[in-house]
């Protein structure tokens, strides 16, 4: 069983956030402020908490501010960065910080969106399915806004759905990730590609799972879940 400790991190933060611009103008979303606290601090906390010691800070679009917003530590919780030259998607952000990022599975999440999630178990069924990828899916009430994910009866994931005015409850990515580093390396070298229009659907059916929890989500996506964020963070201690 791989120690949360040896696991390398990224996050990804390089996001324009123009759809919550008119909210905090010329500020990097990740660091727009929460409760008086930077998004992406609430985001630190939860791996400090859990104990890994590696992390990676993808940054692109005003990451200087990320940079002077959090410096070299977090805490306990070393800084590193990786500032792309030019916007490379989900996926060609983390390879091109893969230099950086040594273990043999390597943890991933959204710098924009936050999930309270057992990391330890979402480590644990990774390694025990022998995944080559693993998304944390989390369970909603209405998927308009971000599609949905399918999977079979043994959690491999079959499909995604596109968003549509269909509401229900379903599963929907969740915006952390387990992936084995021999799969990263797969990602075309600086070329700009995403996660979710362009590599998860092509991994389907390659050893591509879904860890389902129920934990709470929000994301800062819009000036909308922006609001909903200050409500959400109460009771989130840091």
């Amino acid at each position: 069983m791989s120690n949360l400790s040896e696991i390398s991190v990224a996050i990804l933060a390089g996001g324009r956030g123009t759809r919550l611009a008119s909210t905090d103008p010329g500020k990097q979303k990740v660091i727009a402020r929460v409760r008086e606290h930077p998004f992406l601090e609430y985001i630190l906390n939860q791996l400090n908490e859990t104990g890994f010691k590696n992390v990676v800070i993808c940054t692109g679009h005003l990451g200087d501010q990320v940079r002077d917003e959090f410096g070299e530590n977090y805490k306990s919780l070393p800084l590193f960065y990786s500032q792309e030259p030019s916007p490379l998607g989900t996926a060609g952000a983390i390879r091109f910080a893969l230099s950086l990022l040594e273990s043999e599975n390597i943890l991933v999440t959204n710098g924009d969106s936050f999930l309270d999630i057992d990391l330890k178990k979402f480590l644990e069924f990774h390694i025990q399915k022998r995944a080559n990828g693993t998304i944390a899916l989390t369970e909603i009430s209405d998927t308009s806004r971000y599609g949905s994910v399918e999977f079979d009866k043994n959690n491999r994931i079959v499909s995604f759905k596109e968003k549509s005015k269909n509401r229900g409850v379903r599963f929907i990515n969740g915006g952390i990730y387990l992936f084995k580093r021999s799969l990263l390396l797969k990602i075309p070298k600086n070329k700009t590609v995403s996660f979710e229009k362009v590599i998860f659907p092509t991994w389907t059916g390659k050893s591509l799972y879904g860890f389902k929890t129920k934990g709470d989500f929000i994301d800062i996506g819009t000036s909308e879940s922006y609001d909903k964020a200050q409500e959400f963070f109460s009771k989130y201690s840091i």
